[in-house]
């Protein structure tokens, strides 16, 4: 009999744990998810000013000591999301489970490996639970809707990158054979380099032909370039514009019960169970 309010007072423990670290809608919640926010902001801070080479020697020792305080705090805070929930598995797994992870385990590789530390800057994607703190799931959805039109121009993109590769290494190829191995086009990688380069407009300036035949040859990669650099952009809005008539063509009201928020690709209504094409 006695084994019960025990497990009763160990269960509330570990619920009221739960509602202040995952549930932002309430009080001590948003305030734990705030505080989290700031703490996060600040050790991201610790670590960019640690990078300057004049306050590193000024403030270095200061700086050290700010972020293993910030890796406790963290590394508690770790700890305690996994005391609070059944399957600790499950958050150990998930997006945020993992981004969590690698923003701790920087401090500890840094004991070991010089410059690991500076990975701490990943520190900023725990930023992203502001979405959840301030409930912005409107934007959620909008990016699950962008999710979804660049999920269907993957495999455009992919023939079209693929098509881009092998004009480079044509025209990197003929590069190589038609200019001098004194003027950087040394081996056919180079010469490849430089044909994604001027292909892509970026043109370093590091590598560029001498000869006429040269000229002539990247002149043609130029206009490529120019070309070409638009289809990637017409491909997903083109995915876009089919993704937004998809999404026009369901009512935003539901027939039955006129409730409202149902999904991109939704048939029956989540809220009554009735279709929502009549």
């Amino acid at each position: 009999m006695k084994s019960r309010p025990m497990e009763n007072e160990k269960k509330d423990w570990r619920f009221r744990l739960h509602e202040v670290i995952y549930e932002s809608n309430t009080k001590a919640g948003k305030a734990f998810d705030v505080a989290l926010l700031f703490a996060i902001f600040a050790s991201i801070v610790v670590v960019m000013l640690d990078s300057v080479h004049s306050l590193h020697l000024r403030f270095g020792r200061l700086f050290n000591r700010a972020e293993w305080l910030f890796t406790a705090l963290f590394t508690v805070e770790y700890i305690l999301r996994l005391i609070s929930i059944r399957r600790p598995w499950r958050y150990v797994f998930s997006l945020l489970g993992l981004i969590d992870l690698l923003a701790l385990i920087p401090s500890y590789l840094s004991i070991v490996f010089v410059g690991a530390q500076s990975l701490l800057v990943f520190r900023a994607f725990r930023l992203l639970r502001i979405f959840r703190i301030f409930k912005l799931g409107e934007f959620l959805t909008e990016i699950h809707f962008l999710q979804q039109a660049l999920k269907g121009s993957v495999r455009k993109i992919s023939i079209f990158l693929l098509t881009v590769l092998t004009i480079a290494i044509i025209l990197g190829s003929v590069m190589y054979l038609v200019e001098e191995k004194e003027n950087g086009f040394s081996n056919i990688p180079e010469s490849i380099y430089w044909a994604i380069v001027t292909i892509t407009t970026v043109g370093y300036g590091d590598i560029s032909p001498v000869t006429p035949i040269g000229k002539f040859v990247a002149s043609i990669v130029m206009l490529i370039g120019y070309a070409i650099i638009a289809v990637p952009t017409g491909i997903i809005t083109h995915d876009i514009a089919l993704a937004l008539k998809k999404r026009k063509e369901l009512p935003e009201v539901c027939p039955s019960c006129a409730r409202e928020g149902h999904d991109d690709d939704a048939l029956f209504c989540k809220h009554c169970g009735s279709s929502l094409f009549r």
